[in-house]
């Protein structure tokens, strides 16, 4: 869309937003209409053009945004609505802010909950006008990518219109995105351009932006700007005290033990007072990525308990504070805290106060689109970099080739740029993501490689882009015809010729850039605006991993080897906001990455309903916390924060409501048979207890088994080898202590589903009588050379979410599935359901799946190797009423790297070497 379209369309918006009521299709014509008729648009819109207008505004203002959930302590006391009648709250740097998200084009719906939102955050901080000592501590827990900087922005203007006058935001630990989260709080809260106040020439200081372009009666100081980060000598050329100011005072600073020490003497230098030694003024502190480096882990280097000390120095100077966590990965968050139940309740920084959900509006392309619905459209896999690009390799290493999947992926990007071009996003932003090594020479490497690969095209197109049809006898233009043929042949907009039109566009624009903390380094400028955006690709580390965005992400190489929950989702830049592209879009990855995102998409999407229970449970913070801590999935977590410790963790585990599957298995012929005979002394029992076996399409049921059946059945697999220690998730000493802790009532009963591929070209095996035919799943042949089975492949799954309906009635499937539309209102009718659901509806009985796993361990031209079929259960547990019920394992440090791996675990911790 032009630059002049794209101008009636925010103007359309932003004049329906000040309109009561929701817009209709005929509002929506009739308002582009009267706009047209503006001498800045008169006859240089045509019919088609409002046309296309209108329906994407109608598009927008389809899209909705839930409220979140809300878990509070139970002190919890309102003050903010008795305020604003009382005409305490005002509404100028809020109602600035407003408008701006307005002519950004954010549908009114999605501006209503962010006001309502931002709202409810207000009302749990401390009322400014209380002149008593108070300090509060909350959490808002968003999605990657999904506007959780908008949404404290937000907070920001409203906190401000009621009396804060210091607001602190502490961003990243890396330069850039500190100078974007600058740059953001400059638009949509200052009002002018930070970078140009603090220019030497005082001429060119002044520079309207964002909010300041509706109202110039109040401008924010600002102690930091888009160029450096706070510097004590220029705080004190601006003032002496923060009482000093009659506006807000605000900060966004880098979270760094210097940085964090210059401001707190800064403080008390010339803003405490002399008697208290304290500050008068309410503080708000806004602590961005709130689980990286925030948490009080002193196991390794002093500089992550150090920052968590700082801050908490920090908020103790202020006789009236707040300190609001953001973040999208709480697993790995204060929360966790393995040591004992309550340990982290006694940290100053945990939530005891309130905890917040943000849903995700339902135009967010998130892991559920990404990984579940759409995979085949938006996935693809990399099987070709072992040979070149390694997924572990040392800092040193060459790059002499660039794998092939990811020149296609490059290609990809240039063509999905051309067609976005076609669609009259000229004037929009386009990046390529290449994450594949943590270090910055292994990446400088890399951009010169990928360099290389973006000029050998553009020398292609620029002699023969313009041949025509002939233009295909260029081997590089060939190979972008391949691509489009692949990819893009039937996306709207599309056609060859059109695409071939606009490659020399795109080549002369494109820049490959290093992005990390380098001397090579290049900033990520996404401030240019005119008639063509910035078209870039970023290769680079951890630099890209957290926070940062890169507008109009399209394609991204992603080529990383972590377990972590937090650092992978961190990592998944590509989720956001792909308005008028997301067909385009495109993630290439190894398969085990695939299975993993899946995976905790599932425990993400777990926690958030969680929380929604909580809520309707009127529940506190400290029991969600608790309820975290005992999550299944916190082993992962734990590795991440206590691993350099070395030492024994004994972790207390609840197994309500998940889901164990032995993705891990001893490969030794002995304890394989063992296994088999365990399964077979099962079902033979059954079959000889007269228990009906029912058979299925897909395998054979047996329900209401006494759970005795079971537990032998336990007791006498073995997932691991004889000797400890064990995998956790598969101790048969946890499980069976957990249920037999309910044996008597809820899990007195149980289903059996043996399952049975529908794969034709297999015969069937015999076990105890049933005919059973194998699952075919993809191991990882180092691990199986050791003798250790372990799943991986795209799913990174031994079965499937359909098992977990097995059992269940049709009343009770449907209402599995309703109660996943109520909390995901923004899922399409065919989105794929999270299989918690089957486990949380009335009347589930817990549920033991069988099945048999013939492992493929490698393929080569075609020819599968397979390995001995195994044994392999899962458990499926329902809700628990029984309070308590968590049972306590410890697994060391040695056994956490030989279950994940030789990652960088310390380093995920703390950050990549760059």
């Amino acid at each position: 869309m032009s630059a002049l379209l794209s101008s009636l369309e925010g103007m359309a918006v932003m004049y329906m937003a000040s309109e009561a009521g929701s817009p209709t299709a005929e509002s929506i014509r009739a308002t582009i209409n009267q706009l047209r008729s503006m001498p800045m648009f008169a006859g240089k819109v045509d019919d088609a053009e409002a046309e296309k207008i209108a329906k994407q505004i109608e598009e927008k203002y389809g899209i909705s945004m839930g409220l979140g959930a809300v878990v509070d302590a139970e002190d919890f006391r309102p003050w903010l609505k008795d305020a604003r009648i009382n005409g305490h709250v005002g509404d100028f740097y809020w109602g600035r802010y407003r408008m701006l998200l307005a002519k950004k084009g954010l549908p009114k719906s999605v501006i209503d909950a962010t006001d309502e939102v931002t709202d409810r955050v207000l009302d749990r901080l401390g009322d400014p006008r209380n002149m008593s000592p108070w300090s509060r501590r909350g959490m808002v827990v968003g999605h990657v990518q999904s506007g959780k900087t908008a949404n404290y922005t937000g907070l920001i203007c409203k906190a401000a219109d009621a009396g804060y006058r210091l607001i602190v935001v502490i961003a990243g630990i890396h330069n850039n995105l500190r100078n974007q989260t600058q740059a953001r709080i400059d638009e949509g809260f200052i009002g002018r351009d930070t970078g140009r106040l603090a220019h030497a020439n005082k001429a060119q200081r002044q520079k309207i932006i964002g909010v300041g372009e509706f109202d110039q009666r109040e401008f924010p100081v600002s102690l930091t700007n888009t160029l450096r980060d706070f510097n004590k000598a220029t705080a004190t050329t601006n003032t002496s005290q923060i009482g000093q100011y009659n506006v807000p005072v605000v900060l966004v600073i880098k979270k760094n033990s210097s940085t964090l020490k210059n401001l707190l003497e800064w403080l008390r230098e010339h803003s405490v007072h002399q008697g208290s030694q304290m500050v008068s003024q309410p503080m708000l502190l806004i602590d961005d990525e709130a689980d990286n480096a925030s948490i009080n882990t002193a196991y390794s280097r002093d500089e992550v308990t150090r920052i968590n000390g700082q801050i908490r120095e920090l908020l103790s100077l202020f006789h009236r504070s707040c300190y609001v966590g953001y973040t999208a990965t709480p697993f790995a968050n204060i929360f966790i805290d393995p040591d004992t139940d309550d340990e982290a309740l006694k940290q100053d920084l945990f939530p005891r106060h309130f905890i917040i959900g943000l849903d995700a509006p339902s135009n967010y392309f998130g892991a559920q689109k990404v990984f579940l619905d759409a995979r085949d459209t938006h996935v693809r896999l990399i099987d070709d970099n072992e040979e070149v690009l390694p997924m572990r390799h040392k800092i040193d290493h060459p790059v002499d080739v660039l794998p092939e999947s990811l020149v296609r992926a490059v290609r990809a990007f240039i063509i999905a740029r051309a067609i976005r071009n076609a669609r009259g996003q000229e004037a929009s932003h386009a990046s390529m993501l290449i994450n594949a090594s943590r270090f910055t020479d292994v990446q400088g490497r890399l951009r010169a490689r990928v360099g290389d690969v973006v000029s050998r095209i553009r020398d292609a197109v620029s002699v023969d882009a313009a041949k025509g049809k002939a233009a295909l006898r260029n081997p590089e233009i060939a190979a972008l015809h391949d691509v489009w043929n692949a990819e893009y042949a039937h996306a709207d907009g599309a056609d060859w010729a059109t695409v071939q039109g606009r490659l020399y566009q795109v080549l002369v624009a494109v820049r490959v850039v290093e992005v990390n903390a380098s001397k090579r380094s290049q900033a990520l400028d996404y401030d240019q605006t005119g008639e063509h955006g910035v078209t870039v690709i970023a290769v680079g580390g951890f630099s890209l991993s957290r926070g940062l965005t890169l507008d109009g992400l399209t394609v991204s190489y992603f080529l990383r080897n972590s377990m972590m929950y937090d650092t992978l989702m961190q990592m998944g830049r590509w989720f956001g906001y792909r308005p008028n592209y997301e067909d385009l879009c495109r993630i290439w990855m190894p398969a085990d990455g695939v299975g993993w995102y899946a995976h905790i998409h599932e425990a993400m999407d777990d926690l958030q309903s969680q929380l929604k229970r909580m809520e309707l449970a009127k529940a506190t913070p400290e029991q969600f916390g608790l309820a975290v801590r005992s999550h299944p999935e916190a082993l992962i977590v734990t590795a991440r924060n206590k691993m350099g410790s070395g030492k024994p963790l004994p972790i207390k585990v609840g197994l309500a409501e998940s889901l164990i599957e032995t993705t891990r298995m001893v490969a030794d012929p002995l304890q394989i048979n063992r296994n088999l005979t365990a399964g077979e002394v099962l079902l033979k029992g059954l079959r000889d207890g007269n228990f009906n076996i029912e058979p299925r399409s897909r395998g054979y049921l047996v329900r209401r088994v006494p759970v005795d059946r079971i537990d032998v059945f336990l007791r006498d697999y073995r997932a691991d080898p004889a000797n400890p220690p064990v995998d956790p998730l598969t101790d048969p000493h946890l499980i069976r202590d957990y249920i037999a802790a309910r044996a008597d009532d809820e899990l007195s009963e149980w289903d059996v589903f043996v399952a049975s591929s529908t794969r034709k070209e297999w015969k069937p095996t015999t076990l105890a009588g049933l005919d059973l035919v194998p699952y075919e799943r993809s191991v990882d042949p180092a691990d199986y050379a050791r003798g250790v089975l372990t799943i991986s492949g795209a799913s990174r799954r031994v079965g499937s979410a359909e098992d977990e309906m097995e059992g269940l009635t049709e009343e009770q499937i449907a209402s599995a599935r309703e109660a996943f539309r109520l909390d995901r209102p923004e899922a399409k009718r065919q989105s794929t359901i999270n299989p918690r659901y089957y486990r949380t509806v009335d009347g589930r009985r817990p549920l033991l799946i069988l099945r048999l796993v013939r492992p493929k361990i490698s393929e080569v031209e075609g020819v599968v190797l397979h390995g001995t079929d195994v044994l392999a259960w899962g458990l499926s547990f329902p809700s628990s009423a029984v309070a308590g019920g968590k049972v306590e394992y410890v697994v060391n440090t040695v056994r956490m790297r030989e279950m994940f791996g030789e990652e960088e675990i310390e380093q995920e911790a703390l950050g990549d070497p760059e």
